[in-house]
């Protein structure tokens, strides 16, 4: 039986979502030329906020299964 998503896990969904995002298009942005320190930036912030969206992604899965536990 499912349950329907707690609003604790879907604003961690959203916020994983906007993370993610975020970071895909600074590494994506990473394609056009950039001066040295501009891609240091992108590469350094994209990397982080792209790796926050997938563990907070797994965070919000892990506890949304925990609330369907009996």
């Amino acid at each position: 039986m499912l349950s329907t998503l707690p609003l604790a896990s879907a604003i961690m969904f959203a916020v994983a979502a906007v993370a993610a995002v975020g970071g895909a298009w600074l590494l994506l942005e990473l394609r056009h030329p950039q001066g040295p320190a501009r891609i240091y930036v992108y590469r350094m912030v994209g990397i982080m906020a792209l790796s926050l969206g997938i563990v907070l992604a797994m965070s919000a899965t892990m506890m949304w299964r925990w609330s369907l536990s009996p």
